[in-house]
């Protein structure tokens, strides 16, 4: 949906505390009921939403004051509030990635530590309740006895303080803040987990003494903090990508201001400001050189691996590194408008954006928490009205159901794929706009490319020279080249480039034939350099090579006869060249099962030149510019998935009409509206790229979905105690508790192992 045309804007917010992927449904039902918002989409592994919005009813900064009034989960409570940062805003980008959540927010580097020192805290005190428990005391055969002689459960009770009010405050904070905002998440299940076990065991202590289970509630708060601190640092993982990105742009930059040089952070560079860069330092912002020339190294943004030499006029890019000679460039983007700023954006936003099947899990992942509350409360029902077990029994099969069930796994099943999947794009230059478009790549079967400037250089190239056998091809080239350097057309240029180690030779009386050619004297010699037309003007006739002509015409080339003194020496084949990575781009899509078609304006001759030399299965020719989102939709009407390639410019309705729309070699200009997957280098090979990053994403997410849902399915009734009477089967709420971690954690690492898909190269 193109919010744009809507008069809607988007913004990613750092909401920084979301410890749990099931917590993602509090920030939405946050910021989901406020005035102007139209949709919210949370990311538990980024820590950010994307939020789609009115301008008109309200702004950034209410956003993020909402965020802030919300607070999500603070590190303590002595924390006022959190970062929110619109990570539109450079600096404050920059300044989260480095891991410096200001305002008193939490990064995830920060996250992380608390979570490790709340585990460590609980399983310090954990493991000597343990040990003083009726379970500890059949492990080493004996009672052990308690210091002054207080009662072991007394004893125990004053040992899990610290774990109750310091490592697990943080389940019944966010438990609280979910509830008020009339949401359920993983925080309530262990929060009513942990409180449960350990209120019965306070009330029996309270009242006299019996059957407590401090070490249940103890180490099942121990448990779930050590799987998250463990999945919270494979999270950290996926987010690389981003963080490499930001970690691109330089933090100073050099500006002549009043006539002297002065250094200043990148954020306080302005439109119109002169940079001075010399040498191997990096360009701060986008803008244009005045002085100077060089080569620039742009493949941390664009993914070209050569050098591209820069003069004056030319472009350049933020954060790309200048390798040698000393360039002035005048800046022309700066902050959030650098082509670096918007592929962090586009990258951001893809990540948050929600796949078909995350959307599902979402909603699956609200009701098992209910499923989840609902059966603790039927299985304690029912092991009190159907068995003769004790009440202290009957809870522990309760609270075991409660821990079993966190659909924690179900909610970073798709966004941590999706954003290891995204960022492995990011460093290959291959944009993807959103989630739903990861999830069509994967699904692509046939792939239609525009021929002119995608699968060809779209420049003339000499590809072939027919000389009769008397007179050598150089010759020939030295007094073609000397009249077409007279001349302006493209084609000239094309031979110019070809004779560009051949000794220069002045041309005299030169002479311009308009659409036929041009004559000249080179060297006491008249040459005519033109096609038919012009050989019929001046009476020569073609000779042995009209039949070398007409082959050439029929594959396609454009034929340019060579005349010296009124005799045909030689035919000179010009043709728009195949880039040099198109072949293999063609062989990696039919190795994928992947059909290839080719869409041109020009001649069926031409295309099929081009379909003969790379192995392309169909061509589709003299198709009219408008008329190329037809051939798609005829496509499309076959059952096929299809995926356009074309450069963004007028290949904009077949793009917006195919399944899967991409923009190729689109360089700085990023935001191309109507394109699915933005390719930043004039690379066809990135499209297969681009495919089987889709399928190892989805491949990913369908594993982890898989894994989650059916974890639950076979864990549940064995928590609830289903088969304990007749096999003897039951687990303990911190084995409950060892497993879910578990669960989540596998499910965040088989995102990351993504990070090692083999790639064409």
């Amino acid at each position: 949906m193109d919010h744009h045309s809507q008069g809607l804007a988007t913004v990613v917010l750092d909401v920084s505390g979301v410890h749990w992927a099931s917590q993602q449904a509090t920030t939405k039902a946050v910021l989901g009921q406020r005035p102007g918002v139209v949709d919210v989409s949370p990311n538990p592994v980024a820590q950010s939403a994307t939020v789609t919005y009115d301008p008109q009813r309200t702004s950034v900064s209410d956003l993020s004051n909402w965020v802030r009034e919300c607070g999500l989960h603070c590190a303590g409570e002595s924390v006022p509030a959190h970062l929110c940062v619109p990570m539109d805003d450079h600096a404050a980008m920059d300044h989260a990635a480095m891991g410096h959540g200001g305002h008193g927010g939490m990064s995830m580097a920060a996250m992380v530590a608390d979570m490790r020192n709340r585990f460590l805290v609980a399983a310090v005190f954990s493991i000597p309740i343990m040990l003083w428990s009726p379970m500890g005391a059949e492990m080493i055969g004996r009672d052990l006895p308690t210091p002054f002689g207080v009662r072991t459960d007394v004893f125990t009770l004053l040992l899990s303080l610290p774990v109750i009010f310091y490592s697990s405050w943080i389940f019944f904070d966010g438990a609280f803040r979910a509830l008020r905002r009339r949401t359920l998440d993983m925080m309530v299940l262990v929060a009513v987990a942990i409180g449960t076990g350990w209120g019965y065991s306070l009330i029996i202590t309270l009242t006299g003494g019996g059957d407590v289970f401090y070490e249940a509630a103890t180490m099942l708060a121990s448990f779930v903090l050590l799987g998250h601190w463990f999945e919270m640092r494979a999270r950290g993982g996926a987010n690389d990508a981003i963080r490499a990105l930001l970690n691109l742009a330089p933090p100073k930059a050099t500006v002549v201001r009043d006539g002297a040089e002065v250094e200043v952070p990148t954020s306080g560079v302005l439109v119109d400001d002169l940079l001075v860069v010399r040498p191997g330092a990096k360009i701060a912002v986008d803008g244009r050189v005045e002085e100077g020339a060089g080569e620039v190294d742009e493949s941390m943004v664009t993914g070209e691996s050569l050098p591209v030499h820069k003069e004056p006029g030319a472009e350049v890019i933020g954060a790309t590194i200048n390798l040698n000679g000393s360039l002035r460039v005048r800046a022309t983007k700066v902050g959030s408008d650098t082509a670096l700023a918007q592929i962090v954006k586009l990258v951001q936003e893809a990540q948050n954006s929600k796949a078909p099947g995350q959307r599902l899990a979402d909603r699956a992942a609200f009701w098992l928490v209910l499923v989840a509350l609902v059966g603790g409360g039927l299985t304690l029902a029912a092991w009190l009205l159907f068995s003769d077990r004790p009440f202290s029994s009957a809870i522990l099969f309760a609270i075991t159901v409660v821990v079993i069930t966190c659909p924690d796994a179900l909610g970073l099943a798709t966004p941590t794929a999706i954003m290891v999947g995204s960022g492995l794009g990011a460093k290959r230059g291959v944009l993807f706009k959103s989630a739903v478009a990861i999830e069509m790549s994967a699904r692509i079967d046939t792939v239609v490319f525009d021929k002119t400037g995608t699968l060809t250089k779209g420049e003339p190239e000499v590809t072939e020279i027919v000389t009769v056998p008397a007179f050598p091809e150089s010759e020939l080239l030295k007094l073609v080249a000397a009249v077409e350097r007279e001349s302006e057309h493209p084609l000239a240029k094309a031979i110019i480039r070809r004779a560009s180690d051949v000794e220069v030779v002045p041309a005299v009386d030169f002479e311009n034939v308009s659409g036929e050619g041009a004559i000249a004297s080179v060297g006491g010699r008249r040459v005519a350099v033109g096609n038919r037309r012009l050989l019929e003007r001046k009476g020569i006739a073609l000779g042995e090579l009209a039949t070398a002509r007409e082959r050439l015409a029929a594959t396609g080339h454009t034929a340019i006869f060579a005349a010296v003194d009124g005799t045909v020496v030689g035919v000179i084949a010009i043709a728009d060249a195949p880039r040099p990575t198109s072949e293999a781009a063609v062989t990696a899509l039919h190795e994928m099962g992947v059909e290839v078609v080719v869409l041109t304006g020009d001649n069926r001759a031409t295309g099929e030149r081009i379909a003969a030399g790379l192995g392309i299965d169909t061509v589709i020719a003299d198709v009219l510019p408008g008329d190329k989102a037809a051939k798609i939709a005829e496509l499309q009407g076959a059952g096929r998935t299809v995926a356009m390639v074309g450069d963004g410019v007028n290949d904009a309705p077949a793009l917006a009409q195919a399944d899967l729309g991409i923009a190729i070699g689109a360089g700085t200009d990023v935001a191309i509206e109507t394109a699915d997957i933005v390719l930043m280098r004039s690379d066809p090979l990135d499209v297969p790229t681009a495919l089987r990053i889709g399928r190892g994403t989805l491949r990913k997410m369908h594993q982890n979905l898989a894994w989650a849902v059916g974890y639950n399915t076979i864990a549940l009734p064995i928590a609830a105690g289903v088969f304990a009477p007749s096999f003897g089967l039951t687990l303990r709420p911190e084995v409950a508790a060892m497993s879910m971690s578990g669960s989540s954690l596998i499910v965040a690492v088989n995102a990351l192992s993504l990070k090692r898909l083999k790639l064409p190269r």
